[in-house]
């Protein structure tokens, strides 16, 4: 077992052949990385009298809140469970509301804590219902929309209830026809927008004169589309926001008339789409949107913010988001994503025109050199342009590096340039890390989008070896020292890559379906995100032999390269049977594959200890096959067990 090691650089230039090393950066601690961040999530309240933000209190994350003038900060909720991940302010800004699950089952619940008392309470007290939070409105501080199913045996298709914040009371508000995945509510806090899934894989837009008329058909498009999203009621109630590629290869926002449906095109992009959006917290207009160009770019739509925006773009160099804003609109929270460091949080005052450095995301990450991410592009063996970031480490000559193809999950979404974590650690290790966006990612226009189509285990697949091939062509990498790892789908293509091809000296998997039939079929029938794989990746109940076809449980015989398979027991995307039957496929012919098993995560490792034992069982089995570095383990991140490196090793983790 490879353990309090640390790799020198003779021992490094030994392993690694070619290497012409200037002097290597100190090890950055995964800690550092992977630990609890020191701030995040900062949100300043409605009434912009407030901070909140989560940071650890005694190593768990937690919610502080502090004086927006003074320092004095305090926690007024915690979960010594698993930390609290997200929050929002009520609208009264004397409440926070945030949602936990429960070892990452995802059955989440809603609680209210209250600044004045330290006290919080579980606004959802029921267990087996789906909890999704609809909407809140600065004219009713003390009301919230929450969807809920207790109509229905599954989280896709929610009722909406109106809750009463001061008592805890609901009614149902808007009960849904049984293919309903999104609503709206108007300007009076009145449900007047519904986006409906229909059973041919479409998506309808319905809309209602009053909560006493009748739903109408607005808009409908095809499942050819880009995801389209409703994003508000204009001002005026007239008029929807939508985000929508009907009409163009990109989703453009559009302003959709109620009365006539005409669209009118506010902003659009021929390569990009549309992906992020301000709105006015008190009137929903929107002010303007964003675009992951190779960077974010961010288009207005009210031209009375571009002074701001010229503002918050010479504060820092890197790209600006304005992450909340008080109710008047006069305050914003503004962070700062850069590739090369944590995340920093300002407070801007757009009367003066100034802003206040408030907190990094991560201190101590301040104290290390870390790698620049550079936008790539290739063509793939069929000629299309694939895009994606290359992340190389600092002071090593970019020469026949060993590398790791870092796959990103989803897959319908994208990676994006800024701080990416585990591309800084393996960089730091002495790894190349490229990042690629195959087809099926979103975030290019549908046409990039719907080239994924039914390409699980086929082109997507191929993307990535393709991209590994321009690595080797360019001189990045060394062909024999590439390994490839990903989590949720980036696991699956991970494991589809040791079973079909010998492209790759090792693998990664966290949380990978391994037989797509038995995936597929653990999405309940009716639930609209199954009508989605249905389209894009095939349909269970008819494609069976396609499916397998594209399965890596199915040639876990050709497995021959080093494999570590890690799984959250309560995941309920990904079950934990998928990762089983891999496991056992493989010891069933003899062969060795390290399989980590967290007994109190679900899809995402969300607690610190987790992810700093996953991240140095990952970093020791990198080193075994590429010769990186390696930062010795302590004893808190050791798995221990009998035999947990050989053919029947499994590590439980509680």
């Amino acid at each position: 077992m490879i353990r309090n090691i640390l790799i020198s650089v003779a021992v490094l230039l030994c392993c690694v052949p070619d290497l012409a090393f200037a002097e290597t950066p100190p090890l950055i601690p995964r800690k550092v990385l992977f630990g609890n961040p020191d701030r995040s999530n900062v949100r300043i309240s409605p009434d912009g009298k407030f901070l909140a933000y989560l940071a650890p209190k005694d190593a768990v994350l937690s919610i502080w809140v502090r004086n927006i003038n003074g320092r004095d900060d305090h926690v007024i909720a915690r979960d010594d469970r698993q930390g609290i991940r997200s929050f929002i302010w009520q609208e009264d800004s004397r409440h926070i509301l945030y949602d936990q699950d429960v070892n990452g089952n995802e059955r989440w619940h809603f609680y209210q804590a209250d600044l004045s008392a330290s006290s919080m309470r579980d606004l959802t007290p029921y267990e087996g219902i789906g909890v999704e939070l609809v909407a809140l409105s600065p004219k009713f501080p003390n009301e919230m929309l929450v969807g809920m199913n207790f109509l229905r045996p599954y989280q896709g298709l929610n009722d909406v209830y109106r809750m009463n914040l001061t008592d805890g009371s609901s009614v149902l508000d808007t009960e849904n026809p049984g293919d309903v995945t999104r609503w709206i509510v108007d300007n009076g806090f009145r449900i007047r927008a519904a986006q409906a899934s229909l059973p041919d894989g479409s998506t309808e837009i319905r809309v209602r004169d009053s909560t006493q008329s009748n739903w109408r058909s607005l808009l409908k498009w095809g499942p050819e589309e880009s995801v389209g999203r409703i994003l508000g009621f204009t001002p005026d109630d007239k008029g929807l926001y939508l985000l929508s590629s009907i009409g163009a290869d990109t989703s453009r926002l559009l302003k959709i008339d109620l009365t006539s449906g005409k669209p009118e095109v506010l902003v659009e992009d021929h390569q990009y789409d549309v992906t992020d959006w301000i709105s006015n917290p008190s009137t929903g207009a929107l002010e303007a949107v964003g675009l992951m160009r190779a960077r974010r770019e961010w288009r207005l739509v009210d031209n009375s913010l571009a002074r701001d925006f010229e503002m918050i773009r010479k504060i820092h160099a890197g790209d600006p988001g304005i992450f909340s804003q008080d109710r008047a609109n006069k305050k914003w929270i503004v962070v700062y994503n850069v590739d090369n460091g944590p995340s920093y949080y300002y407070l801007y005052d757009r009367a003066g025109a100034h802003a206040t450095f408030l907190f990094s995301t991560r201190n101590a990450l301040e104290g290390y050199t870390l790698a620049r991410m550079q936008p790539i592009d290739f063509a793939a063996r069929d000629g299309m342009v694939i895009h994606g970031y290359l992340t190389l480490p600092v002071n090593l000559k970019p020469r026949k590096l060993p590398m790791v193809v870092k796959v990103h999950g989803g897959p319908w979404v994208r990676d994006s340039w800024g701080l990416d974590n585990e591309s800084q650690w393996l960089a730091n290790r002495g790894y190349a890390v490229l990042q690629i966006n195959y087809r099926g990612s979103t975030g290019f226009g549908k046409t990039y989008l719907d080239a994924g189509d039914r390409e699980w285990g086929g082109k997507m697949e191929t993307d990535l070896i393709d991209g590994k091939n321009w690595a080797v062509r360019e001189g990045y990498a060394d062909p024999e020292k590439v390994c490839i790892m990903g989590s949720s789908y980036g696991g699956y293509a991970a494991l589809m890559a040791l079973a079909t091809t010998r492209e790759f000296r090792c693998g990664v998997d966290l949380s990978g379906p391994s037989d797509l039939v038995t995936f597929l079929n653990n999405i309940p029938s009716g639930n609209p995100i199954k009508l989605l794989f249905t389209k894009r990746v095939g349909n269970a109940d008819t494609e069976q032999q396609f499916l397998r076809s594209r399965s890596p449980l199915y040639s876990s015989d050709k497995i021959s390269s080093p494999l570590l398979i890690a799984q959250g027991a309560n995941d309920p995307r990904v079950r934990q049977s998928e990762s089983d039957q891999m496991v056992n496929a493989i010891r069933k012919r003899g062969g060795t594959v390290r399989y980590l098993i967290f007994g109190d995560e679900g899809h995402d490792l969300v607690r610190a200890a987790n992810r700093l034992k996953f991240y140095a069982a990952v970093e020791a089995f990198l080193a075994k096959s590429l010769g990186g570095r390696v930062e010795a383990a302590t004893a808190e991140e050791e798995f221990t067990g009998p035999g947990n490196e050989g053919a029947s090793s499994t590590v439980h983790v509680h």
